[in-house]
């Protein structure tokens, strides 16, 4: 059997690999500009980056940090970046491993398949997230190419699982002595299935997403009415909208819940030091994004150990 250390070196290098296409859309999509073309330059001298000073953190730090021709500075983000993401990669492909190995310890295919599904979808996640979190720390923009469009293969990945279920996996059932349902189209049902298991799941999904939209702007709507004026781009609502529909209703409260938390912090710290006033307007969807990683790791713990308080 292939070695956890394989898993996560592997998982390790390909986040570093989209590590630096991020970079590149951290730079190019807030100016609304081609993350394929031209080819990465040098934003000082304009001077083309030629391949082997585009290898992920060993070049930056060859470099010193400085680009070869002009010897502009290099922000530290860049290695950062793909830094994080590795992490991020190398965490997930860990958990994969550990779905092979209960796999070989009687987890059936279908499952196996199905979770790897389910930690590639947390990857993207992470790629998505990091990216945004840096977009908007830097320019305040959240662009749709990362929100809708992370919502649209969040649906598409949704689609597959859903796809991949087996006949009675998933399903929603009422007690035969209640309620005769039984759903459309469903060849399994006996007269007491509710919702079958794709049913469920792309139910469950768009759930999700609905409410945390509703939220969100319910809120926004609110801070409007008392303050007049804004307190909330769309931007953040599609943020949430994002995280919701890969991770689900009660995880994306837990990112508002840890985003509103840290930028109250961190916006009373800014006040504390007279670089900020009660107007000032703080990046909002970078410690939204930080809570939805956080989620992403630990919200199901997090959210048990809430209910164990209750």
């Amino acid at each position: 059997m292939t070695p956890l250390i394989v898993y996560e070196a592997v998982g390790f290098l390909l986040g570093l690999i989209l590590g630096s296409f991020l970079n590149v859309c951290i730079a190019r999509l807030p100016r609304g500009e081609s993350v394929v073309h031209p080819r990465s330059r040098c934003p000082n001298c304009g001077a083309a980056i030629r391949w082997y000073d585009n290898i992920p953190v060993v070049s930056w730090l060859l470099l010193r940090g400085r680009c070869r021709d002009c010897k502009f500075a290099i922000a530290a983000h860049y290695p950062l970046v793909e830094i994080g993401l590795g992490l991020w990669f190398m965490t997930q492909a860990a958990e994969i491993y550990s779905l092979v190995h209960f796999t070989h310890a009687g987890l059936s295919t279908s499952d196996l398949v199905s979770g790897v599904i389910a930690q590639s979808s947390i990857a993207i996640l992470g790629f998505l997230l990091i990216g945004l979190m840096v977009m908007d720390w830097q320019t305040q923009l959240l662009p749709d190419a990362f929100t809708f469009g992370g919502i649209a293969l969040s649906f598409l990945l949704v689609s597959v699982r859903s796809f991949l279920l087996a006949p009675d996996e998933d399903e929603v059932l009422l007690s035969s002595h209640h309620i005769q349902l039984s759903s459309p189209g469903s060849s399994s049902a006996q007269g007491n299935v509710f919702l079958t298991g794709p049913e469920r799941l792309l139910s469950d999904w768009m759930f999700s997403v609905f409410c945390a939209v509703m939220i969100l702007l319910l809120v926004r709507w609110i801070y409007r009415s008392l303050r007049h004026r804004e307190g909330m781009g769309l931007g953040d609502v599609k943020l949430l909208a994002l995280i919701a529909a890969f991770l689900g209703f009660w995880p994306a409260m837990l990112s508002l819940f840890i985003g509103a938390l840290a930028a109250s912090a961190y916006g009373l710290i800014l006040l504390s030091r007279g670089k900020a006033g009660a107007t000032s307007k703080l990046a909002f969807g970078s410690f939204l994004c930080a809570g939805g990683l956080i989620a992403a790791l630990y919200g199901e713990k997090l959210i048990n150990l809430y209910k164990t308080l209750l």
